[in-house]
């Protein structure tokens, strides 16, 4: 009597046309539910997606709840996330069902701290506002008052959050000639590039402040009127962290007011913001972008790739490569209960 074959391991996929190799590779080795609209799946659509499936390759953007945890089954084994940010997965209704979850914490660093860099600079120096001038036909006579912004060398940056991004901008920064500082609540230490300060004096000292650190219960609304009444009127705020750690409210307020320079946002609440009305894309010293930070070719095929590779690893029955703080690497294993920040 011949021996019954080995089920094919089921991996879902929530988006088509990812960029690289890596669902592709995947496909090879198991058999792949890819979402195929260009569209995003809707809650519904993503939970059919995954019914019955063992791994999950998904997007930050995804809401992974107890819900679609429970639409894929009892075999679900990882959920692995093509990129960084993981607060839109219940990580610990993941571990309490034994599944792993994985993110891209290493591959977008230097990626994202470009834009970062460039959102200081667009903003700062107010490139956005010349260039609409220039494009609606309003470049006149020369006039030294004209388009006037703020120097970004010899200015002091202070970045909240001390990880690889926020590193990766320290290093650009110094480039720059300038001045950097930073804050993280359990990484006290100097470096090379970079002193410590207390939370309050970075906002009170420094002319640029960059946000760099996951959204978390800990971390949302870190930003609001109260910490940015603390910044001078001549400071820059940038956010390439997460949307919720900024209340753009109180920021749009401090910017109509004068009460803050200028800033820059390459993340939102509630994304993706498609109302051409939305006030966050009205106001003149706001430098808004769609999430980008990590928008290059090499960049997001290595996110795909790693999450990929996570996939397998977790299937294969080998620890996740890159496994959310603070998480198990093998499905079962104890879960510290607690993320810690990149």
């Amino acid at each position: 009597m011949s021996a019954t074959p080995a089920r094919r391991l089921r991996v879902a996929v929530s988006r088509t046309g990812l960029p690289g190799a890596g669902v592709e590779r995947l496909a090879e080795r198991f058999q792949v539910a890819d979402w195929t609209p260009a569209r995003p799946p809707a809650p519904d659509e993503l939970a059919r997606l995954v019914d019955g499936c063992d791994g999950l390759l998904v997007l930050g953007s995804d809401p992974v709840d107890a819900a679609l945890l429970d639409a894929a089954g009892p075999g679900l084994r990882v959920v692995a996330l093509a990129s960084m940010g993981y607060d839109g997965v219940d990580v610990a209704a993941a571990a309490r069902r034994g599944v792993v979850v994985t993110h891209t914490p290493d591959v977008l660093a230097d990626t994202t701290a470009d834009v970062a860099m460039a959102l200081i600079l667009m903003a700062r120096r107010r490139l956005p506002a010349s260039m609409d001038a220039l494009r609606h036909g309003e470049w006149g006579a020369f006039r030294m008052d004209a388009f006037l912004g703020l120097d970004v060398h010899g200015a002091t940056l202070g970045l909240i959050g001390y990880g690889r991004i926020a590193r990766a901008v320290a290093r650009r920064a110094a480039g720059f000639g300038m001045r950097i500082q930073h804050h993280h609540p359990r990484r006290r230490q100097d470096d090379e590039l970079s002193r410590w300060v207390p939370f309050d004096e970075l906002l009170r000292t420094s002319d640029v402040v960059s946000v760099h650190t996951p959204l978390t219960a800990e971390t949302e609304g870190l930003i609001g009127a109260a910490e940015l009444a603390l910044m001078s009127p001549t400071a820059t705020l940038v956010n390439t962290g997460r949307g919720g750690v900024v209340d753009e409210k109180a920021l749009l307020v401090a910017l109509r007011r004068g009460e803050l320079h200028s800033a820059g946002l390459d993340v939102m609440t509630g994304e993706p913001r498609t109302d051409p009305s939305d006030p966050l894309l009205a106001e003149p010293r706001l430098v808004v972008l769609p999430h980008v930070g990590s928008a290059t070719e090499a960049t997001r095929s290595a996110m795909v790739d790693l999450a990929a590779r996570n996939v397998e690893a977790v299937l294969d029955g080998r620890p996740a490569l890159t496994p959310v703080p603070g998480t198990p690497g093998l499905p079962g294993q104890a879960y510290e209960g607690r993320t810690t920040a990149p």
